[in-house]
């Protein structure tokens, strides 16, 4: 791994949002404005070495987030899991942390030589 490049962490918009049984349904764009917002203010707690880019993959209704000072929000084009393997993929020997709780993308991201996290990591 590169040592040199920070930390990518890519987080699961839809399945950290629905993580919580809080009314998201209803304003899914609020909720993942809500996520990104708490990602840029606290960042990720269990990291706490060296520097960190934070990616936050939406799809649906969440779509028109926009990217903020700290994180930058990617909008998938179909499925959020597909777009979140790419981004991964892509990654080259960077260090890759993933969230999200679907044990399918888990999978497929561990393929690829990330880790993974669950939604407790970025939620209260």
């Amino acid at each position: 791994m590169n040592s040199n490049a920070p930390l990518l962490v890519v987080v699961d918009a839809a399945n950290v949002v629905g993580s919580v049984p809080d009314g998201w349904w209803r304003d899914r764009k609020g909720a993942a404005e809500r996520l990104r917002d708490r990602l840029a203010s606290d960042g990720v707690p269990e990291v706490t070495a060296g520097p960190v880019e934070i990616v936050l993959v939406v799809e649906g209704a969440a779509r028109r987030v926009e990217s903020v000072a700290g994180v930058r929000v990617e909008s998938a084009p179909g499925s959020g899991d597909d777009h979140i393997v790419e981004v991964v993929a892509s990654a080259g020997d960077r260090s890759v942390l993933v969230i999200t709780a679907d044990r399918e993308l888990r999978r497929r991201v561990g393929e690829l030589g990330a880790e993974v996290a669950g939604p407790r990591s970025v939620r209260p």
